[in-house]
């Protein structure tokens, strides 16, 4: 299965859930932005031909006896809000886990992307794309609608992550697009420094932040049996040792910085939360959105 590809369940999932702006996470449902987009709302706009993705329910059945083709009843709806998925494509995003070697976090991370987008569309706002990695960045401009959910899966769907993201470079160019009514969610691993640092500038700013931090079961349980030589895929520094002898103080350092780096994000105002690789996609995107859940 692509990593574009949601399972069912997660589809479903996603159905219930909804991005919403900083401060505004205990309501649900229509009205809850501002302004007027194309959706499926209450207000009668215009009709336009069903295209691929749009649910049956909008249909008009009446029309479609009488022309013998599918229109869809497009609406006004209350909704302002652009959702801004910014995608670390750095080198260490391509780490899998030993037992799951064709499935990285990076892999994780797209299928992410796509769930964001998903919600996004279903609620009828806008959703754009930033990619930062070792290459020139990727921009996917807010839009509506599946005809942009697909222009984003086909700049998702070739992405490989290499190199190092220039996060201080990436500071202002991000700062010009993200509106300060609108969200962005950071899809990282959180190891660079200067991309947690970028986060912290935004959110300063004014400007609505959401991280994501990305980790693989490896990285969570440390289940190395034997001798290992670990490698910083960006840095090039490595460490050889035994797996056994190091996982209690591994586990104990790795959770201190965790709690580090998750009391920086909060004392900056910004939503985050964890995911693993081998957990679905629904629920990190509940634990930020959902107040009985979110951090």
């Amino acid at each position: 299965m692509s990593p574009l590809d949601l399972p069912h369940d997660v589809r479903r999932r996603l159905a219930r859930l909804s991005i919403v702006p900083r401060g505004r996470s205990g309501l649900g449902g229509v009205g809850i932005h501002a302004s007027r987009n194309r959706g499926t709302g209450m207000e009668f706009a215009q009709y336009r031909p069903y295209e691929r993705g749009d649910e049956l329910r909008s249909i008009d059945w009446k029309l479609y006896a009488r022309s013998d083709r599918f229109f869809v009843r497009d609406a006004e709806r209350e909704s302002p809000l652009a959702v801004w998925i910014i995608l670390d494509a750095s080198a260490s995003m391509a780490q899998a886990d030993l037992a799951t070697p064709g499935w990285s976090r990076f892999d994780a991370a797209r299928r992410l992307a796509a769930a964001i987008a998903a919600v996004a569309l279903a609620q009828g706002d806008r959703f754009g794309l930033i990619v930062e990695g070792g290459g020139a960045p990727i921009v996917v401009a807010p839009g509506s609608g599946p005809r942009h959910r697909d222009r984003l899966h086909l700049a998702l769907a070739p992405l490989a992550a290499t190199g190092v993201a220039d996060w201080e470079g990436a500071r202002q160019r991000l700062g010009e697009r993200i509106g300060r009514d609108d969200v962005a969610i950071v899809l990282t691993d959180g190891f660079d420094e200067a991309c947690i640092a970028t986060i912290e500038a935004l959110a300063a700013s004014g400007r609505d932040l959401c991280t994501i931090r990305l980790l693989t079961a490896d990285e969570r349980d440390f289940p190395f049996d034997s001798g290992y030589r670990f490698t910083d895929v960006e840095g090039g520094a490595s460490v050889i040792g035994d797996g056994p002898a190091l996982r209690e103080d591994y586990l104990a350092r790795f959770a201190a910085a965790r709690a580090a780096q998750e009391a920086r994000l909060e004392a900056a105002g910004v939503r985050h939360t964890e995911s693993f690789v081998d957990r679905p996609a629904d629920e990190s995107i509940a634990a930020l959105f959902d107040r009985r859940t979110r951090r």
